[in-house]
């Protein structure tokens, strides 16, 4: 894309189904983004240049993704002052766990604001990646607000659902 907002990097291709879902929330939101695989220990410079300059191509924030040690997102934030929202993989002889605490464990002065493992995280990802940019954009606060509210309606006929079925 030519001028992503996000750039999502991730350390190997095996964790595309897994991104695809960030990916996914920001294509409906009609966030512009980016993926691209770069691994901290396999591509070090690669990473490190993909990281410096984002901000510089006008990307706002980066979604970082990797399994078992897990040093992507902390790489990158070590070397962009822009936000890092780290996704890890799941999988591995600790099924994420390692990944999980690599990234959540950042010393103090380099964040990496840390999502769930796997799917989940990568959707989360995806929406804090919206909530920080709605900061400057109100079309994506709005459409923040209208997923939401989205979310509760359903809720809601889910549970008209059971009540009726609950009823017969």
């Amino acid at each position: 894309m030519s001028n992503p907002l996000v750039l999502i990097v991730m350390g190997s291709d095996s964790d595309l189904p897994t991104m695809e879902e960030a990916a996914k929330i920001l294509t409906d939101f009609g966030v512009p983004f980016e993926m691209r695989i770069s691994s901290a220990h396999r591509s070090p410079k690669r990473t490190a240049q993909l990281a410096a300059e984002a901000a510089d191509r006008g990307v706002k924030l980066i979604i970082a993704a990797a399994g078992m040690a897990a040093h992507l997102a902390g790489v990158i934030a070590a070397e962009t002052t822009l936000p890092v929202i780290g996704v890890p993989m799941g999988g591995g002889a600790l099924s994420g766990i390692d990944a999980l605490y690599a990234m959540v464990q950042m010393p103090g002065g380099i964040p990496v604001a840390t999502m769930a493992i796997g799917k989940a995280g990568a959707k989360n990802a995806g929406l804090f990646a919206v909530q920080i940019l709605a900061l400057q954009h109100p079309d994506f606060a709005a459409k923040f607000v209208a997923y939401r509210d989205k979310m509760a309606a359903e809720v809601e006929q889910k549970d008209a659902a059971l009540q009726a079925a609950k009823a017969h």
